[in-house]
């Protein structure tokens, strides 16, 4: 964005009671901000934004008037009520926090939607649980998106005012309030944000700011947005600097980063980055792509830190469950060999051609086995692999729990940053299945979609949850009804990650220099990671024994059952 820039978006309060007002809205004739039913014309300026001053105090409601239409601000802290209604002047006191975060290397995630983490579905309520995370060892909380979107219930990925916090959870101080709760625990929040396109209700830019979108383009989720406007690049700078410097939170994981199409240099996202390292932050900052292009770009560059490697997934994945269709068609193949390359070289698709790949795609990806561990977050379930199936199960009952218990074990204690997803620290069963809560034709729309989405899936038989009924936004609560065996995963939490603190943390801290993998038997595979102050070693059984000697002994182990069992796990160090 270079120099500082004028203001493009929003109210913001220049001193008390004094507000200056911004929107870009370069097809416009004539815009006013109406603050209380008193419009305040504002100026059209050369960069196609119009904008002025006004009086007004805190809570006092307001909208943009559009060649006379009344929209809310595109950029509002707050809304008074619903995505469509009048925003609200707002004002955050500033952080006094000063906690020094963590080293990314050292993050156990656990991906949690604000909605369903509690019974109550608030900041509060959500807050209030995090000392039972943090006891277990999970020090990284991954919030699913809180912008505003249509309705009460939804995953958030369809959000459209994105500077407001969704109102069901509770309001921007609270959310606040959660941030610093989880800091003074020494745990860090990652905040989920969509930059790649607005929900289907409520998102007004397309009437005030139709230069907003790329007319040539569209994503799977609607219109695409031009990154080649300044004005529209700092629509989004600003407001990933608004949750880092207002609210505190340690990162953002930026959603489906491959739908945003810049071809200016810099590019968004090299700008978004260097905007967010350049503030002067008591912490460090971490950013993490969802990408599926497997390219190793932008973390060699420092773009971002880390990417969701949906390949560990995938391998996982079909290994436990033998399924065969979709995208799990390549990794259906031969799933313990990606597997164990997913363990070695992070990502899978590596530019490559690989059988059973759509036959009119393209190979996806490049060398990744150069970058190191913390470059990858590995799960074994995610809030999209869970809910884009149609009961939304979760992989426990798919497999079993004596098989999810090795895929535990062996998330936990290998090199790669942890991801974990709500309950599943607990063995949780609760489906995760997709919910929202429109209306209309937009509803109709959305339960149709669903249907024709599963409906090419051989073992599909018409049922779904519907996604409209709340009841299918409370069954995904994986707290209420927790499993019989909680404890007893609680327990094996807690082991794997203290061992993960006081043996693989030490490794990593001292560099990764080469990893390597035997494949034992089509369910069973020996890896190893050299690192420059030892060897780590992990042996896992995902449905197969392996001889004895495949289970040395050492005077720092860990293990999980027997070799002789089909379900086991033994990891052990080698000193150098």
């Amino acid at each position: 964005m270079g120099k500082e820039a004028a203001q493009w978006w929003g109210v913001r309060q220049d001193q008390p009671g004094q507000w200056s007002a911004a929107i870009w809205a370069p097809d416009a004739q004539r815009v006013s901000v109406v603050v209380l039913d008193q419009p305040t014309p504002l100026s059209r300026e050369s960069d196609g934004t119009f904008r002025g001053h006004f009086s007004a105090k805190v809570g006092a409601t307001y909208m943009f008037d559009i060649d006379g239409t009344r929209i809310p601000d595109p950029a509002a802290r707050q809304q008074s009520r619903d995505v469509h209604g009048p925003s609200c002047l707002t004002v955050l006191p500033p952080t006094a926090d000063t906690w020094p975060g963590r080293d990314w290397r050292d993050a156990v995630v656990s991906e949690i939607h604000i909605g369903t983490f509690t019974k109550e579905g608030t900041f509060a309520a959500a807050a209030a649980q995090l000392p039972r995370l943090a006891r277990l060892g999970i020090n990284t909380v991954e919030v699913m998106p809180i912008a505003q979107f249509a309705g009460q219930r939804g995953w958030g990925y369809d959000g459209v005012l994105h500077y407001a916090v969704h109102p069901a959870y509770g309001t921007p101080g609270d959310f606040a309030d959660f941030v610093a709760a989880a800091h003074r625990l020494d745990m860090s929040v990652i905040l989920d944000v969509v930059y790649n396109h607005f929900g289907p209700e409520g998102a007004y830019l397309h009437t005030s700011s139709p230069a907003f979108f790329d007319a040539g383009r569209v994503t799977p989720w609607g219109p695409a947005i031009d990154f080649t406007q300044n004005p529209v690049r700092a629509f989004f700078i600003e407001n990933a600097i608004m949750w880092v410097r207002d609210f505190g939170v340690d990162g953002l994981r930026l959603d489906a980063v491959h739908q945003i199409q810049d071809p200016t240099t810099p590019e968004f996202l090299a700008e978004l980055s260097t905007s967010l390292r350049a503030l002067n932050l008591p912490r460090p900052l971490h950013l993490i792509a969802e990408d599926e292009r497997n390219l190793p770009d932008h973390r060699q560059s420092g773009v971002t830190d880390a990417q969701w490697n949906d390949d560990y997934h995938h391998s996982l994945h079909c290994l436990l469950t033998g399924e065969t269709e979709g995208y799990y068609a390549p990794f259906a193949i031969d799933p313990v060999r990606d597997l164990a390359t997913a363990l070695t070289e992070g990502h899978v698709d590596q530019g490559q051609l690989r059988p059973g790949q759509d036959p009119t795609g393209k190979p996806r990806g490049a060398p990744s086995g150069h970058l190191p561990p913390q470059s990858f977050v590995n799960a074994s379930q995610t809030h999209d692999q869970i809910g884009n199936r149609a009961l939304g199960e979760r992989l426990i009952a798919l497999s079993s729990p004596d098989a999810m218990r090795i895929a535990h074990a062996m998330l936990l204690t290998s090199p790669f940053v942890p991801m974990l997803f709500q309950g599943e620290e607990i063995g949780a069963r609760t489906p995760f299945p997709f919910f929202c809560d429109f209306s209309g034709d937009l509803a109709a729309a959305v339960r149709k979609g669903r249907l024709s989405e599963f409906s090419a899936f051989s073992g599909f038989d018409g049922t779904l949850p519907d996604p409209l009924d709340p009841q299918t936004f409370h069954d995904a609560r994986p707290y209420d009804a927790p499993p019989a065996d909680a404890a007893a995963w609680e327990d094996l939490t807690t082991r794997l990650l203290t061992w993960r603190r006081a043996v693989v943390l030490p490794l990593l801290h001292g560099g990764l220099t080469s990893a390597s993998a035997r494949i034992l038997g089509p369910k069973a595979l020996h890896v190893l990671w050299h690192f420059n102050t030892g060897k780590l070693n992990s042996v896992i059984q995902l449905g197969q024994p392996v001889p004895a000697d495949n289970w040395p002994e050492s005077q720092t182990q860990l293990s999980l059952g027997s070799h002789q069992n089909d379900f086991a796990f033994h990891t052990w160090i080698e000193q150098t």
